[in-house]
């Protein structure tokens, strides 16, 4: 689910789904002072012992030695450490930022709860900055437009109540949604929900989902696919773990324009950079949704935190959602929730067991 963002939370907290604990990533944020990632912002703040200041990730100022930096979750610890702020990038300004996208989203939310929309002018007004920079600001914070953040809300919101079994009609559940009409409902969910929202709320029915149960140098892999795309994924599965998926979809082993597809995902198996060019029918939360697009950007070869998603998704303090969204993921390899590990750099959890994602990662290493 689409939140609040945080008004300044700690850049890539230390934990993961299995500890919970609070902390700072210190490598991340590191790697986000180096880049000068002004995405960082107002998530944690660096101290610079041999100067005696603390400065925002994104400070233009020369990079000081590693040994030199500490990382503190905002400028008041920072202060209590005996630091002071940075006169040429003013860390403490930070705060104001945040709080306007704070206060942007809370109005976002609660216009589309009412079925209206809020103009990106009158958004930026209320923040006290031009449209243009507000835009930039927020986009930056929450990893969308306002636009595009009160759609993703608006059709979340419609999803919700289309998995509702109570709702006695879908054209209900568009309505309460906002939605103007069905159509304009359906023009916004295509390239989101692959199966139309009627079958999607009702177990796959009226869908055709294509399977097959292949060997793979990791074990038997189950392959599913609708006309859209690949919708399931998964190691050691068997037809009827597919059947309890999807319920009301009729399962059909095999077919000649499958075999094409098939060829496909096995080749992206055994070459995980050809993963992107394999089609998917997926659905999730706009979160859900938002966590897997992240981990399709994680290069192969390569590994992100728990803590590193949550900031890429914009929301930084959201690391038990990360994890939960992680393990939610319908198409194993082809979205790469293998290459997420605990801040440690220890594996962490993996839904088909950590054998198997030991032998991904060493074989994406390797090639």
């Amino acid at each position: 689910m689409l939140g609040t963002p945080p008004s300044a939370p700690a850049f890539g907290a230390d934990s993961d789904p299995s500890t919970g604990q609070p902390g700072l990533d210190e490598d991340a944020c590191w790697r986000a002072v180096l880049s000068r990632d002004r995405g960082a912002d107002g998530r944690f703040v660096t101290g610079v012992l041999s100067t005696g200041i603390y400065c925002r990730p994104s400070c233009p100022a020369r990079h000081p030695a590693r040994g030199n930096v500490r990382f503190f979750a905002d400028g008041a610890a920072a202060r209590t450490a005996g630091l002071r702020a940075c006169l040429r990038c003013a860390p403490d300004a930070v705060s104001r930022e945040a709080q306007a996208v704070e206060q942007a989203v809370a109005a976002i939310r609660a216009a589309v709860g009412s079925g209206r929309l809020v103009p990106l002018a009158t958004l930026a007004q209320a923040a006290g900055y031009s449209p243009a920079h507000f835009q930039r600001l927020f986009t930056r914070a929450t990893g969308l437009s306002p636009a595009a953040y009160a759609r993703a809300l608006r059709l979340e919101q419609a999803r919700a109540a289309l998995s509702d079994p109570q709702a006695p009609r879908v054209s209900d559940a568009i309505y309460d949604a906002g939605y103007s009409a069905p159509s304009r409902f359906y023009d916004a969910a295509r390239g989101r929900l692959g199966m139309a929202p009627s079958a999607w709320a009702r177990g796959g029915r009226g869908v055709t989902i294509r399977w097959a149960v292949v060997d793979s140098a990791l074990g038997p892999m189950l392959v599913a696919a609708t006309a859209k795309g690949i919708c399931r994924l998964a190691f050691n599965e068997t037809r009827d773990d597919l059947a309890r998926r999807f319920p009301e979809a009729a399962l059909v082993e095999g077919g000649e324009g499958f075999a094409a597809l098939l060829a496909q995902v096995l080749a992206a198996v055994e070459a995980p950079a050809l993963a992107a060019h394999v089609p998917l029918d997926v659905v999730g939360t706009a979160f859900q949704e938002a966590v897997w697009q992240a981990l399709r950007r994680i290069p192969p070869g390569e590994t992100r935190s728990y803590a590193e998603i949550a900031v890429a998704v914009g929301k930084p303090a959201a690391v038990r959602a990360v994890g939960s969204a992680n393990g939610a993921n319908p198409v194993a390899v082809l979205v790469p929730c293998h290459r997420v590990v605990r801040s440690d750099g220890t594996l962490g959890g993996y839904a088909y067991g950590l054998e198997i994602k030991r032998a991904l990662l060493e074989a994406e290493r390797e090639g």
